[in-house]
């Protein structure tokens, strides 16, 4: 391949793929069928990258052309070796609606920035020393903890919706559920964007909808654009994410390593710093902050296809769609109460991948500092404590991920020095040494029988 990653070999006769071969990053099939691979991964990643936006109140149409340009600069920067879209992070949510409570958009937008140079060094850090200090740093506990309390945090963003128009909710809702369990393959994975269009319709029937902004804008035009403001108060909103997309993007690279049977763990810090890359530019022109999308794993697992030709297509034709902000302003008039059905599952799935990020690592909560570490952590983000120090303002995001980090190597580096926790951190395979011991003391005490 060269630098850029442009250049890939055609797969077998660039029909089809054998059953137990994939299409690798450097590979393709025919034009054609990478042209619709790549529409594929645009509506993968339509609902999710939409959602942030519409929620957070910035424009879609700018959203979305970020996410497009950032996926291109994340293929430049990684040199073609991880196949990825970069869509709207979740996680900037919370402290994006937090900040412009303060200091407006502009200041979130600079809060964008600062976590994306931010999760930048710390690519650069990576690709110099490798990512065995990150794992240190924050193992699963940490890592499931602040997932968790990011997602739980959103609850009464919520439900403030969902109280907005509650039967337009509760249909939204029951669809994502429904179709969740109804459909395989593809369809199944966007039930949320499923739900959302059906939520659409119903509050459409309800009379629920304005389309006086979309009536008013041209179909061909610029996105709208805007410059971002920098205030120190919004540091402490936006550094716990920056520590959740170190652990997306590292996440990702390992699960298409593991699907491509190709050893990417040198290219860690370039996704990193592409990542970070695509995020400062997104926030220097009004953009949501990006992360790599597991929605479009769902794409590349179900087609076999990883060819990074396809996300070329699905960047591009990204920003073709941005240019009409008809289109932008269409997707603006989802109403508070499809959002709020939608967000009721969304912000709970967030807060459920911490709990599978504890479950998928095994990590054992007979451990006294692996309890205590989430149990202090997640009352502090789902509770939304504040400390307010001059213009720095710590929420409860910022607050728990801060109490993660500090309980779990204080009570570690504690526990270490007195010898007073004998729990191993992750639960061991078989049976637990406690519980073989009540066994064979249980069989020392029934009476053997004679012949």
């Amino acid at each position: 391949m060269s630098m850029l990653g442009t250049k890939w070999k055609l797969h077998g006769n660039g029909k089809s793929v054998r059953p137990g071969e994939v299409v690798a990053p450097g590979e393709r099939l025919t034009w054609p069928l990478t042209i619709g691979v790549g529409m594929q991964h645009v509506v993968a990643m339509f609902g999710a990258t939409f959602l942030v936006p519409i929620i957070t109140g910035m424009p879609p149409a700018t959203t979305l052309f970020f996410s497009g340009i950032g996926t291109l600069l994340f293929l430049v920067i990684t040199q073609g070796r991880v196949p990825s879209y970069l869509g709207s992070s979740f996680a900037f949510i919370a402290p994006i609606m937090a900040s412009q409570q303060q200091f407006g958009v502009p200041g979130a937008l600079g809060g964008v920035v600062l976590a994306g140079a931010g999760l930048a060094v710390i690519g650069a850090v990576v690709q110099k020393f490798g990512a065995g200090w990150i794992n240190r740093l924050m193992p699963p506990i940490v890592t499931g903890a602040i997932v968790a309390l990011i997602g739980l945090n959103l609850a009464p963003a919520a439900k403030n919706n969902f109280d907005a128009a509650p039967v337009t909710a509760v249909i939204t809702l029951a669809t994502i559920i429904l179709v969740s369990v109804l459909f395989k393959g593809i369809l199944g994975r966007l039930s949320i964007l499923v739900g959302v269009v059906v939520g659409y319709f119903v509050a459409m029937v309800r009379g629920e909808v304005n389309y006086a902004k979309m009536d008013a804008a041209a179909w061909v035009g610029l996105p709208h654009f805007q410059t971002p403001e920098f205030h120190l108060g919004v540091v402490g909103l936006f550094v716990p994410v920056v520590l959740v997309l170190v652990a997306e993007n590292i996440g990702h690279v390992k699960s298409v390593s593991a699907m491509t049977g190709q050893n990417l763990d040198g290219v860690s810090g370039r996704a990193l710093m592409a990542d970070g890359a695509a995020t400062v530019l997104a926030g220097f022109g009004g953009g949501s902050g990006t992360t790599t999308y597991a929605e479009n794993i769902g794409v590349m697992a179900a087609t076999k296809v990883y060819s990074t030709a396809a996300y070329w297509v699905a960047g591009l034709f990204a920003i073709i769609l941005s240019f009409s902000p008809k289109f932008g302003e269409l997707i603006a008039t989802v109403p508070a109460g499809v959002l709020g059905g939608a967000a009721t599952m969304l912000y709970g799935m967030i807060g459920i991948l911490g709990v599978k990020i504890w479950v998928q690592n095994k990590v054992n909560f007979s451990n006294p500092v692996n309890l205590t570490t989430a149990a202090v952590a997640l009352i502090i983000g789902i509770a939304d404590y504040t400390w307010t120090i001059g213009e720095l303002t710590f929420t409860g995001i910022a607050l728990g991920s801060a109490a993660a980090l500090v309980i779990y190597h204080g009570m570690k580096a504690i526990a270490k020095a007195r010898g007073s926790v004998a729990e191993p951190e992750t639960e061991q395979a078989g049976l637990q040494p406690a519980v073989k011991a009540a066994m064979n003391a249980a069989a020392k005490r029934t009476p053997k029988k004679r012949p």
